[in-house]
């Protein structure tokens, strides 16, 4: 349960204890650390927030996009003790939440590039759906008319065109997004009512408009789209046949500091106040957040291996680098990660701020974490923690040099002290060369 102990400091203790408890060092120079207090808080907040705004008995179903941090453990936790269900966007997705105990009830299945075998499955087992096209719903529509009946709630997925964010490789509301029906092209909203009413068993409406980099008030602007084209469809229907508006994820996180902001009632009560139609109780809602419940709550440990100087420019060279952080080294401009300095036995490193280069161990200039960045000089044998890491980040191995995942753990932080539990355990040497053809080491001999 949460603690008065603030997350920055469950943060030092807890990598001082995984320093003192032999989870970092010689044999482990790096590993990723999640919060649980702090996850499930985020949590909490979540299901508080909307709480608050919707009338009672309003049917929400809050579901973590798996994709920001596809890890069992973790959907387990947001399940069994959140309420949290599972966004899923692919078939490996899915089978995660599946492993992880979330009911297909509590599961929403997005993606812009289905296959026949994953809509059959999925309205089979009774998971929500979102179709992204009009092919696609040709393609349930067929299903749906060879097949036995369907529990899935079914959806479209529409694109407001509202305009992107600072980030324009997560903004998915532009007028070319490759995601969902494009609202305002000629023709296609007159094309999205008949559609509907055509279907009675369409009966919800998607829209995601970007994540990081996307301000709220625009955000609430997608949404708006959104119930604005719910209300015309039931209205074309003479009843409610709309029942329920996904409005997708996206609250941005705060990268440059501790500070959770915007936070998960912001954005409700702006909703509220922007769209109250909403939240007049005729409508459920489903939401799909993702980085803003993980974010904060997970931290890299590197063991700095060796610290150089090139060009009167100090340099440590550590275990972390493209391998956990794929979008901060090659965006570093739309990604930057906040770098905390430890010394060997895990306390916050002393010392004036010196300007330094936080390296990777990856066999590219560019693997950097930090460049020319002030921190107090981290040396041989300390440890440098990239915070803000829990989604995107460390659970999503990019394999660059064949280098192996780390270990992941979950730790609880009370006064008395702090305890670790395996999420998923460091790759062995033999995984890698098993994952990269090891058992037909003579395929191409003899082909």
């Amino acid at each position: 349960m949460p603690s008065d102990i603030s997350g920055p400091a469950r943060r030092e203790q807890a990598v001082r204890a995984a320093v003192e408890q032999g989870v970092v060092g010689l044999d482990h120079p790096i590993v990723g650390l999640f919060d649980i207090t702090g996850i499930r808080a985020s949590a909490a907040a979540l299901r508080a927030a909307f709480a608050e705004v919707t009338p009672t008995g309003t049917p929400v179903l809050h579901a973590f996009a798996v994709k920001a941090t596809p890890l069992v453990p973790v959907l387990r936790l947001l399940y069994e003790h959140e309420a949290i269900g599972a966004e899923v966007a692919s078939p490996g997705e899915l089978a995660l939440a599946q492993a992880a105990g979330v009911p297909p009830d509590r599961t929403v299945l997005d993606s812009p590039a289905k296959t026949t075998a994953e809509l059959r499955q999925a309205l089979a087992l009774g998971i929500a759906v979102n179709a992204d096209n009009a092919q696609e719903l040709a393609r349930i529509d067929s299903l749906i008319a060879s097949g036995p009946a369907s529990l899935s709630p079914i959806g479209l997925r529409v694109n407001p065109q509202i305009g992107g964010g600072s980030i324009g490789a997560l903004s998915t509301a532009t007028a070319t997004s490759k995601f969902g029906v494009a609202l305002r092209d000629p023709g296609t909203r007159d094309w999205v009512v008949r559609t509907y009413l055509e279907r009675p068993w369409l009966t919800r409406v998607h829209t995601h408009s970007g994540s990081q980099g996307l301000s709220l008030e625009l955000m609430a602007q997608g949404v708006s789209a959104a119930y604005d084209l719910a209300e015309e469809i039931n209205a074309a229907a003479g009843r409610q046949q709309v029942d329920t508006v996904d409005i997708g994820g996206g609250l941005p996180v705060e990268f440059t500091s501790d500070a959770e902001t915007p936070t998960y009632a912001d954005y409700a009560r702006l909703l509220k106040q922007q769209v109250p139609g909403l939240f007049d109780g005729r409508y459920g809602l489903v939401t799909e957040f993702g980085r803003s419940l993980l974010a904060k709550h997970g931290t890299v440990l590197a063991r700095v291996e060796y610290a150089k100087t090139s060009g009167a420019r100090s340099i440590a060279v550590t275990h972390a680098g493209v391998q956990i952080a794929t979008r901060a080294v090659y965006a570093p401009e739309s990604w930057p990660l906040r770098i905390a300095a430890y010394d060997a036995k895990g306390h916050p490193k002393p010392g004036p701020a010196v300007a330094q280069d936080v390296a990777g161990p990856a066999c590219f200039a560019g693997d950097l974490l930090a460049e020319n960045r002030s921190l107090p000089l981290l040396e041989q044998g300390d440890y440098a923690a990239v915070l803000d890491t829990g989604a995107y980040f460390m659970a999503a191995h990019y394999a660059y040099n064949s280098l192996a995942r780390p270990g992941l753990y979950g730790f609880t932080t009370t006064r008395e002290g702090t305890r670790f539990s395996v999420v998923r355990p460091p790759q062995s040497l033999d995984e890698i060369v098993a994952e990269s053809g090891g058992a037909h080491a003579d395929a191409l001999l003899n082909p």
